[in-house]
């Protein structure tokens, strides 16, 4: 095995010993708040389109295209067997 192969090996059990001591451990509790932030957002471009002033709409604007397609689990998470009229999700 060349010099580059024994480095490259070795820096993978490095990657593999950091994500073991330092990332598996938090791995869950850092999904459950990337999730919270993600829906926190979600509900704010949502509640526009309710009538609820946004402070940030302009900013916002651009997202819902890509909000739309996570919809149905969004609304599930938040407890709501359907949202929004027929055809729109459910």
């Amino acid at each position: 095995m060349s010099g580059w192969g024994r480095l490259r090996s070795a820096w993978r059990r490095l990657e593999r010993g950091h994500d073991a001591l330092f990332v598996a451990r938090w791995r869950q509790g850092l999904r459950r708040e990337a999730r919270r932030r993600e829906d926190t957002l979600r509900a704010l471009v949502l509640l526009e389109s309710l009538g609820v002033d946004n402070p940030v709409a302009y900013e916002t604007l651009d997202l819902v295209p890509y909000l739309v397609a996570d919809l149905h689990a969004w609304h599930r998470r938040m407890g709501r067997e359907s949202f929004g009229d027929p055809g729109v999700c459910c």
